[in-house]
C-alpha cells in the first residue's frame, strides 16, 4: 500500500483540478524507472485509465494507481508534499530505499 500526507492530499487535489482532472474519479500514477543518478528515479503523473495490470489503493482520499513492476519498490512508501526553502514538489519516503540523491528524485534498493 501506498500513503499519502495530509499535505500531499491538499497538493493533488489542487494540481488535478488545475488539470482538469476530477481527485474523486480520477487517480494519481506513480511509478518507477530507470534513472537518475542513484539507479532509479520516481514517476508521478494523473490518468483517468486503469489497466489490467494496475494495482488501485485508496488513502486519504486519493486513489493511486501503480503497474505491477513499480509496486515492488514502491511498497510501504508515503506520498508526502515539501514546499520548503531547497523547492517545492512531491516527496516520496520510501522505505525500500537503501540510497537516494541529494535531490531526492532518485534512489537505489
Amino acid at each position: 500500500m501506498i500513503k499519502v500526507s495530509d499535505t500531499a492530499k491538499k497538493k493533488v487535489i489542487e494540481l488535478m483540478g488545475d488539470d482538469g482532472f476530477n481527485a474523486t474519479t480520477d487517480f494519481v500514477r506513480v511509478g518507477v524507472k530507470s534513472g537518475g543518478c542513484s539507479g532509479l528515479s520516481y514517476d508521478l503523473k494523473f490518468d483517468n485509465e486503469r489497466k489490467d495490470e494496475d494495482k488501485i489503493f485508496e488513502d486519504n482520499g486519493v486513489k493511486i494507481i501503480v503497474d505491477k513492476k513499480s509496486f515492488l519498490y514502491l511498497i510501504g512508501t508515503t506520498l508526502e508534499y515539501s514546499g520548503g526553502l531547497n523547492g517545492a514538489g512531491f516527496v516520496f519516503n520510501n522505505p525500500n530505499a537503501n540510497r537516494t540523491c541529494g535531490c531526492g528524485e532518485s534512489f537505489s534498493l
